[in-house]
């Protein structure tokens, strides 16, 4: 039986998961100009950065022994994911909506030059 001690150290971990991924995901949608592009970054750099992250908080004694990698991985990678993805994507306004002072509007759309 997990102690509330382990269990609030789960809460933790799913806690700064949930959060990565909710940063991670709006970084990618304000950066990249496609919707593929982003979903694909998401999809592909957002679990190995749960992945790090969850090791490294779970060296440090965190959390419950879930009793199998399937397990850990969905609690800690899986469901994060899915919640911090559907936070961003139904809760936050859509990058192209957000109001930019002028000053960065005349930044951004200006082309970038090589240097």
């Amino acid at each position: 039986m997990a102690t509330s001690l382990e269990l609030l150290g789960l809460l933790f971990m799913v806690l700064v998961n949930t959060a990565a991924t909710a940063l991670a995901t709006r970084f990618f949608r304000v950066r990249l100009k496609t919707g593929w592009g982003s979903g694909l970054y998401i999809v592909l750099l957002v679990p190995l950065l749960l992945v790090v992250l969850t090791l490294a908080i779970g060296s440090l004694g965190v959390g419950p022994n879930l009793g199998s990698p399937t397990a850990v991985f969905g609690v800690t990678v899986i469901l994060p994911m899915a919640v911090g993805v559907t936070f961003d994507y139904f809760w936050m306004p859509a990058p192209d909506e957000v109001d930019l002072p002028e000053q960065q509007r005349e930044r951004d759309s200006q082309p970038r030059r090589s240097r």
